[in-house]
């Protein structure tokens, strides 16, 4: 077995091009943005907010069928919308104020979403991911609770649990946590029972596994606010649209009725749903002993990157009132460097994090035009007359729901987020009596755990779905049956309680 450092996953949909023969995946984002934009806009809608509507869904098509990787379809459309801002993102009485100047206004706008706190704290916590990579403790944390856990295979499920959910505070990537931390060490266990991938002995331990590992991942990027990047896209929409301060505190407040108890029964459910054929499992807590005598004593480097990211936690729950949490990531992101746990080197090579800012930002801004053209407003006003006499309550889990399932047609958490979210919330600030508060909550605990549902979910899905312990008939009945047990005691437990 492997003794190296974490392994990074790098997902096959982020090809720098797209093979010759799946032109389709350029040619459907444009054919849509094209075919909306030769529509008549809908009654009560401007031409201008129209034609950007189009944009911006063509953008998202592009973010599904990724012709070029995400973070250049993100650039291309903020590119074509401030070029093209003239027609499709001012008003003509916008153009038509003394002064006003289209060149700077459109070049203004199209660089908010660099300017964005939320963009640099997710960018900085990425940085600390990279530092669990760097010296080790992520893989360290993984083997000693497997050491004390692994003796039976549900111990073991718990495991597997309990790592990734001390890992994800600190983990801002489901995908990098999932994929890049958990999978590697929890692979290398099938193989000790004669678990063997693409072979009926598959269900032996490896089904079980690697299931239970892959969800666990999904319920704590809901249970923490910092275990998801979507989740600060997520909290920046509403802070913009729905005026709603969301703290990690009250993040907290909302996840832990519901999405704790899930992750405490995720292994129980798995064992009793998709059950392993052998129940227990002494040699692997030997086999990690073994590992971690590989791995020898607690290096300094690891010691130093723990108490700095208990530092950084402390400051973002604790701290709010005397330094910003992005300044806060930032400061121990300095310390890290003048303390030698990662070099600037390391740092600048960090592929995942500068994609996701320059991803987050030109999303960021794209989504901000909606408003900014009309869109939004606009949508709002034709959802509360459609509506209009329903329960608020009913109306809120419906919106919740529909939020949910709607993500069987997205490929990326951060795709949907963008999509869906500020018009989910239009539409339900539209609704007399319904609190913003409670709607944005609502919406947001969906982000993580809308992942399990299939397996072009999220990034962190793909390597459970190509490991070969699971069929890819296991992985969508899976996927449905726990997207069920979700989104259920989300509107059971977390809805409820969040109305009251």
């Amino acid at each position: 077995m492997s003794t190296t450092g974490v392994a990074v996953f790098k997902p096959q949909s982020s090809q720098a091009t797209a093979p010759p023969h799946q032109w389709w995946r350029a040619a459907v984002p444009v054919a849509i943005a094209v075919a909306l934009a030769l529509l008549p806009p809908p009654p009560g809608l401007a031409q201008h907010a129209w034609y950007y509507f189009a944009l911006f869904a063509g953008v998202i098509a592009g973010l599904v069928t990724e012709p070029i990787p995400n973070p250049a379809v993100g650039l291309v459309g903020l590119t074509l919308a401030a070029v093209l801002s003239r027609w499709v993102l001012f008003s003509p009485s916008d153009l038509a104020k003394p002064g006003f100047n289209v060149v700077s206004q459109s070049v203004n706008w199209a660089l908010s979403g660099f300017a964005s706190t939320t963009v640099w704290l997710v960018g900085g916590a990425f940085m600390f991911a990279l530092g669990y990579e760097k010296t080790g403790l992520g893989r360290r944390i993984a083997l000693l609770l497997v050491r004390a856990l692994g003796k039976r295979t549900l111990t073991l499920g718990y495991a597997t649990t309990f790592a990734d959910a001390i890992l994800a505070p600190f983990t801002p990537s489901n995908t990098a946590r999932g994929a890049g931390i958990i999978f590697p060490v929890m692979n290398n266990l099938p193989a000790l029972y004669d678990s063997r991938p693409h072979d009926p002995s598959a269900r032996k331990i490896g089904g079980y596994i690697m299931w239970t590992t892959f969800a666990a991942d999904c319920v704590t990027s809901t249970l923490f606010m910092t275990a998801c990047a979507p989740n600060f896209l997520a909290r920046d929409f509403i802070g913009r649209i729905a005026h709603v301060t969301i703290s990690y505190g009250d993040w907290m407040r909302a996840s832990l009725p519901f999405a704790l108890p899930l992750l405490l029964a995720l292994p129980l459910l798995t064992y009793w749903i998709f059950p392993p054929e052998i129940k227990r499992s002494p040699e692997v807590s030997n086999w990690a002993r073994t590992e971690l005598e590989t791995m020898g004593g607690i290096t300094w480097r690891e010691t130093v990157l723990g108490v700095l990211v208990l530092c950084a936690i402390m400051l973002w729950i604790l701290g709010g009132s005397f330094i910003d949490p992005t300044l806060a990531a930032f400061l121990v992101l300095s310390l890290m460097l003048v303390l030698g746990v990662v070099t600037w080197g390391d740092m600048a090579r960090n592929h995942s994090a500068w994609t996701t800012i320059v991803l987050l930002a030109t999303l960021v801004t794209l989504a901000d035009g909606l408003s900014r053209a009309g869109f939004v407003k606009w949508f709002a006003d034709y959802t509360a007359t459609h509506v209009g006499g329903l329960p608020p309550m009913l109306i809120l889990m419906s919106l919740v729901a529909i939020y949910f399932l709607s993500h069987y047609m997205f490929a990326s958490l951060t795709a949907h987020t963008t999509a869906m979210m500020p018009m989910m919330l239009a539409a339900g600030l539209a609704i007399p009596g319904l609190s913003a508060t409670t709607l944005a909550m609502g919406l947001a605990m969906t982000t993580g755990i809308m992942g399990v549902l299939t397996p072009y979910a999220t990034g962190a899905a793909l390597p459970y779905y190509n490991c070969g312990y699971l069929t890819p008939a296991q992985f969508w009945r899976l996927g449905a049956i726990f997207g069920l047990i979700f989104i259920a005691a989300l509107l059971g437990i977390g809805v409820p309680l969040l109305a009251g």
